[in-house]
């Protein structure tokens, strides 16, 4: 999956805010699906991420990168089978609403 969201912060303040709000982009309350942080690395602009997508005794692995850009971020996750419970299109509505709120 890859959003891409348009900005005009300097580049270096969007990398702040999408480290400050990274775990609570991806609190999936009111839903039985739990998301656990389990690595988080920049290098240079770049955020590498996976999380862990826990329903009862299923486990799903979730990995992307986040890219920042003069002008725009990038997201590309992989979901693998967290796609079963959360349609694709929900996850990316869902996201592009949670780091649009951090960009803002």
């Amino acid at each position: 999956m890859r959003i891409t969201i348009a900005h005009n912060k300097p580049k270096q303040e969007v990398v702040d805010s999408i480290d400050r709000g990274f775990d609570d982009v991806f609190k999936m309350e009111g839903l039985p699906v739990k998301l656990l942080l389990e690595q988080k690395s920049w290098q240079g602009s770049t955020l590498t991420f996976a999380l862990s997508a826990k329903l009862g005794f299923m486990n799903s692995p979730i990995k992307g990168t986040i890219d920042v850009t003069d002008r725009d971020v990038t997201i590309d996750a992989d979901l693998g089978m967290f796609e079963r419970f959360v349609s694709e299109e929900k996850a990316r509505e869902v996201l592009s609403t949670r780091f649009k709120g951090l960009l803002n």
